[in-house]
């Protein structure tokens, strides 16, 4: 049961990844495809954990974890990038 649900999850999140792919690429503005890329890394890091329990293995832990980090560091750089321009600031006095 709770294998066909997991697989069942697995599909439909799948297709929202696929979804936000197309979104990310023909977003009609930046700040469209931030939001796509954002959701894009929560639905790889859901598929993960959804893998880790049809899987029953402990093993792709670290892989949720990195997953968050460059979700995160991503996500801030590009609206970082969107309201300035400049993702590394490189004039340091």
């Amino acid at each position: 049961m709770l294998t066909t649900v997991a697989l069942i999850v697995l599909i439909l999140m799948a297709l929202s990844i696929l979804v936000c792919t197309v979104r990310a690429i023909l977003g009609p503005s930046m700040s469209d495809r931030l939001v796509a890329l954002d959701t894009i890394g929560i639905n790889l890091i859901g598929f993960t954990a959804i893998l880790l329990l049809v899987q029953d293995t402990v093993a792709y832990t670290e892989v949720v974890l990195v997953l968050g980090i460059l979700a995160f560091i991503g996500s801030v750089a590009i609206a970082k990038f969107i309201e300035g321009g400049v993702v590394l600031d490189r004039d340091r006095h």
